[in-house]
């Protein structure tokens, strides 16, 4: 008579880091939830280890990932330090779309004047002083940009900063804050269009506008060509 080998729920894989449990996205989550239990309660799991959670494409509830969390806690040697799902709700799903969409304006920002975007933005006049745009994207200035430039606000640090005059008196990328000195103006001087990014150390650099892709190799989302 041949015996049906049942189907592994949770899988376990060992990294540098700690372990990862992979659990099926077919099954019931009661099913899952009973293995689950079964395998944090093994021996070989014993020992002060880092664990991560892959949800696949099952959809769970933030008390149903509480759940899954505290089951793998219940010993006090195991943490989970991540849990990954390759699911994502409408509202992340929509928070996406708009961070990936630019937006336009056309005019100056006047002092004062405050001019928001989702995604990037493009501003296609000046920015006075004291005049600001802010973008949880990236911001594009065609024009002189002589007011304050806020671009990542939502704290993406790849986000940058370009303008056809770059002589603005502060720029903000995610957390980071620059107020450009006389040692930057200097580069602001040269009568080409300029970006600003976080440089690898941890700064806001000043560039030429034509090193941006290969700053930025994401930034371009040009298909084709010849």
């Amino acid at each position: 008579m041949t015996q049906v080998t049942r189907k592994q729920l949770v899988m376990i894989k060992g990294t540098k880091s700690g372990l990862v449990l992979r659990l099926d996205d077919q099954c019931a989550y009661s099913e899952l939830m009973s293995e689950l239990e079964q395998k944090v309660r093994d021996e070989a799991l014993e020992g002060t280890t880092e664990i991560q959670l892959h949800l696949g494409n099952r959809y769970c509830t933030d008390e149903q990932v509480k759940e899954l969390i505290n089951c793998v806690q219940k010993s006090p040697h195991l943490r989970v330090t991540k849990v990954q799902s390759d699911v994502i709700r409408v509202e992340e799903c929509n928070r996406l779309i708009k961070e990936n969409q630019s937006e336009t304006y056309v005019g100056i920002v006047r002092s004062g004047q405050v001019v928001k975007a989702d995604g990037d933005l493009v501003i296609i006049g000046d920015v006075n002083p004291n005049g600001k745009a802010i973008a949880n994207g990236n911001i594009f200035v065609l024009g002189r940009l002589k007011g304050i430039a806020h671009a990542g606000a939502g704290g993406n640090r790849d986000s940058v900063i370009a303008a056809s005059w770059l002589e603005a008196t502060h720029l903000m990328i995610a957390d980071k804050v620059e107020t450009m000195t006389d040692e930057l103006t200097v580069l602001s001087e040269r009568p080409e269009m300029e970006c600003a990014y976080i440089h690898r150390n941890g700064f806001i650099a000043i560039d030429r506008l034509q090193e941006l892709r290969i700053l930025r190799p994401n930034l371009s989302t040009f298909k084709g060509g010849s």
